[in-house]
């Protein structure tokens, strides 16, 4: 008899027993053997008298098996990020403050033990859950981002550092024959902090962005993975309704997204990868604009988010195409009554044309009234008629 099958044989003679298996970042390699988990016959094995606790970055129910109970650990609440924060250094500051700097951080728990080990040592240069959180924006590859020399060779080591523990699961997906799933993420991470749609992340991007082969497969395989461990999320989606589907959506962790975003290497790829996702975010509105009905219009709302960043990087390379993509979108936006959308670009628009045009070219009027039309169909009246009113008087002038 094997020792697996002696320690099983036991087990089940005795009952109220625990056994927690920790950190199982390589499921595969739980022996003995090398047949799967989920048939049972390893060391891992859902039956007897007690309870087997395991936990994982993998969050496949293929993994694990149909008599497993699956518990997906969310993000903490706000105040039970503040809470963290605020047990770690009482003295940093407010409970408000302390949980205004867990929502930056996305309640991730290690994010906000790294940033409440910080805080916690007299001698930081940043004291307060304040000074921290407007550091973030500035010092965020010094505070969250910086690597530590021990992670390479020490995956205990990597699983404390937000820098690295990530690394853990990708490079896992990419023995696993995953190869994409990190370029993928990295382009995830150069979008907006907002829902992504499925459509927009297509082979043709990730080959002009990365210079990497790839198929549909190929991508779709890497986007499984990344959910597989958890470092991509699929939020529910709303219909228009009148038989239209939802549209699938991708979405980063807002700590996986930044230290992701900051640890690619710059000026390259980064020049070329927005480059490239500027190309393709031009030809998802164009895609979008031109389908009949109510079709595009869940997308459409989804793009909305991602396109002011790209007037922004389009204006830098002295471009005025973006300013038209925009203008397309929020007309798109204005005919399924998506008004909050419409107004983001709506406003950009204005304050692009003017800074570039000048305030008495013939467009800044058009942009002007397109803005007010959109305030007021939000109901905020008395603005849309002031700007109304002042195109009045600059059209009579």
């Amino acid at each position: 008899m094997s020792l697996v099958d002696a320690v099983w044989e036991h087990l089940a003679t005795v009952k109220r027993w625990l056994i927690i298996v920790d950190n199982v970042d390589t499921p595969t390699r739980i022996g003995p053997g090398s047949g799967p988990l989920a048939a049972g016959r390893g060391w891992l094995r859902p039956h007897g008298g007690g309870v087997l606790l395991v936990t994982s970055r993998d969050t496949t129910r293929q993994t694990w098996g149909p008599d497993a109970d699956l518990i997906h650990l969310p993000p903490l609440a706000d105040n039970e990020g503040g809470a963290v924060l605020l047990d770690a250094a009482p003295h940093a500051g407010t409970a408000a403050e302390a949980e205004s700097l867990a929502v930056r951080l996305g309640g991730l728990p290690l994010g906000l033990n790294a940033a409440g080990t910080y805080l916690s040592v007299p001698t930081s240069r940043h004291r307060t859950f304040s000074a921290y959180q407007h550091a973030l924006e500035a010092e965020f590859a010094d505070l969250l981002g910086a690597e530590h020399p021990g992670a390479a060779a020490d995956p205990e080591v990597s699983r404390r550092v937000v820098r690295h523990t990530w690394d853990l699961s990708l490079d896992q997906l990419h023995q696993d024959g995953y190869t994409l799933a990190r370029p993928v993420l990295q382009l995830l991470a150069l979008l907006e902090p907002a829902p992504v749609p499925r459509t927009l992340m297509t082979p043709e991007l990730v080959a002009d962005a990365t210079g990497l082969p790839a198929t549909a497969a190929d991508v779709d395989a890497a986007l499984a993975g990344l959910h597989q461990y958890g470092l991509l999320h699929t939020p529910g989606a709303t219909a228009p309704g009148d038989g239209v589907p939802p549209v699938n959506q991708l979405q980063l962790h807002p700590l996986v997204r930044d230290v992701t975003a900051h640890t690619l290497t710059r000026p390259e790829p980064t020049n070329t990868w927005l480059a490239a996702i500027d190309e393709h975010l031009t030809r998802a509105v164009d895609m979008v604009t031109g389908m009949s009905g109510r079709t595009g219009w869940p997308t459409a709302r989804l793009l909305a988010p991602h396109l002011p960043a790209h007037l922004d990087r389009s204006t830098q390379n002295g471009s005025s195409t973006a300013r038209d993509t925009l203008g397309d979108l929020a007309g798109a936006l204005n005919a399924a009554g998506a008004t909050s959308e419409e107004l983001l670009l709506r406003r950009r628009i204005l304050a692009d044309r003017e800074r570039v045009l000048g305030p008495d070219h013939p467009d800044i009027l058009t942009s002007r009234n397109n803005l007010a039309n959109a305030l007021d169909d939000l109901g905020e009246h008395r603005q849309a008629a002031d700007l109304h009113q002042r195109n009045l008087t600059d059209r009579e002038r």
